[in-house]
């Protein structure tokens, strides 16, 4: 298998390396522009203290396609990957994202077509990164599968035999879009939660304000998903609250990393997605408009 990751975030760095440990050199590819990748040479990459062994193709550069490729950027830089990966695209390409919210795929899937582009979620991992270093303590796992409930495609397949023998942690979803709109959920409620009390997961791990706002924001997300036909319930939100006490309560999410970092956040991917189908259903998202009012506040003395 030919493997490409656009995106060298906490997941890129995290998956990435692990699959250099298991395949040849030149079967992985890391895609970033000229820049990015003379920064990673000069200043290295580490995950875990060690020093990460990659092979950097530029957008431009010429290549095999790629039977897997795994989208790790920040919403707000996808238009840019998927232009950086065209040349790595092929007829029998797989796509899996692992990108916060519910409306990755779909904008994938306009330029390379649906048929390419399986259903992803990332979840369990505690990574931290700062600057050119990662730390975990959890790697998580990815659950994938297909657009439609209850298939199991011969894509879907062959992700699950090549992560088997890499020993990535994984599992398939027949009902992806429900396990999206989990994961939605839980980053609604976690991600901002804990960035606006500007802490880690140890916050929201214990019974306090913090973790009642959480799950107040987790909860105007159910009664959404009741108008948009998925149908979470509280056993779902009792699921991702222990997929959360698994996490090490130093670590943060992602969201909490870019406020430390004075950096623009994914607020307009989970409040700002929660407020307009509010709108759209005639639902009151009392918790999500303070938490959005709140972060962009934070945001604006950035500049």
């Amino acid at each position: 298998m030919k493997v490409s990751i656009i995106g060298l975030g906490a997941l890129g760095i995290l998956f990435g390396n692990h699959l250099s440990k298991k395949m040849p050199k030149g079967d992985l590819r890391i895609i970033a522009d000229k820049d990015r990748i003379k920064r990673y040479m000069e200043e290295g990459v580490f995950c875990n203290g060690e020093s990460c062994e990659f092979q950097y193709l530029t957008p431009e550069d010429p290549c095999e396609p790629a039977d897997l490729i795994l989208f790790a950027v920040k919403f707000n830089g996808l238009d840019d990957a998927i232009r950086a990966v065209k040349h790595h695209i092929g007829e029998n390409t797989v796509i899996l994202s692992a990108l916060n919210g519910i409306s990755s795929e779909a904008i994938i899937g306009e330029s390379f077509g649906m048929d390419k582009v399986l259903y992803c979620v990332a979840q369990g991992m505690d990574a931290v990164k700062v600057g050119n270093q990662l730390t975990y303590d959890h790697m998580g796992m990815l659950c994938f599968g297909d657009r439609e409930p209850g298939v199991i495609s011969s894509k879907t397949r062959r992700v699950a035999e090549f992560f088997e023998k890499m020993e990535v942690p994984f599992e398939i979803d027949p009902n992806m879009q429900r396990r999206q709109w989990g994961k939605f959920m839980l980053n609604v409620g976690v991600n901002q939660t804990v960035a606006v009390y500007q802490g880690n997961y140890s916050e929201i791990q214990k019974e306090g304000q913090a973790r009642d706002t959480m799950i107040a924001a987790m909860r105007e997300v159910i009664q959404l998903s009741e108008k948009e036909g998925i149908h979470l319930v509280e056993e779902d939100l009792n699921y991702w609250l222990d997929v959360l006490s698994t996490l090490s309560p130093t670590g943060k999410p992602s969201m909490a990393q870019d406020m430390e970092a004075k950096r623009m956040s994914e607020v307009d991917l989970f409040s700002g997605a929660v407020l307009g189908l509010g709108q759209k259903h005639g639902v009151s998202t009392p918790v999500n408009k303070e938490l959005y009012e709140k972060i962009k506040t934070m945001e604006n003395k950035f500049s």
